[in-house]
C-alpha cells in the first residue's frame, strides 16, 4: 500500500528520537519529545487558490523541518508517517 498525498499535502518519514541525551542519561519512551526532521516521502500535486495551481517547492528525498504540531500522524505497516500541509514545512535543510 501506498501513500498519495492530496493537494498541497506532503507525506513525511520522521527522523528517530534520541535514545540518549548529550550526557549519557536513557530516555524513557515517554520522555523523548519528537523530532522536527523528517523525510519527504511523496508530495501532491499541489494547491488551486483562484483558479490559479500553486506549485510544490519540496519534491520526494528533501529533508525538511516541519511545525512542532503540525499533520496528522498515520501508521501504515510497520511505518510511521506524518502527512503535513506545504505551508506547515518550514524549511529544507541542505
Amino acid at each position: 500500500m501506498k501513500l498519495k498525498p492530496l493537494g498541497d499535502r506532503v507525506v513525511l518519514k520522521q527522523s528517530v528520537a534520541e535514545e540518549t541525551t548529550k550526557s549519557g542519561i536513557v530516555l524513557p519512551g515517554q520522555a523523548k519529545e519528537k523530532p522536527q526532521y523528517a523525510e519527504v516521502i511523496e508530495v501532491g500535486p499541489g494547491a488551486v487558490v483562484d483558479g490559479e495551481k500553486i506549485p510544490m517547492e519540496v519534491k520526494a528525498g528533501d529533508k525538511v523541518i516541519y511545525a512542532r504540531y503540525a499533520g496528522t500522524e498515520v501508521k501504515l505497516g510497520e511505518d510511521e508517517y506524518i502527512i503535513v500541509k506545504q505551508s506547515d514545512i518550514l524549511a529544507v535543510v541542505e
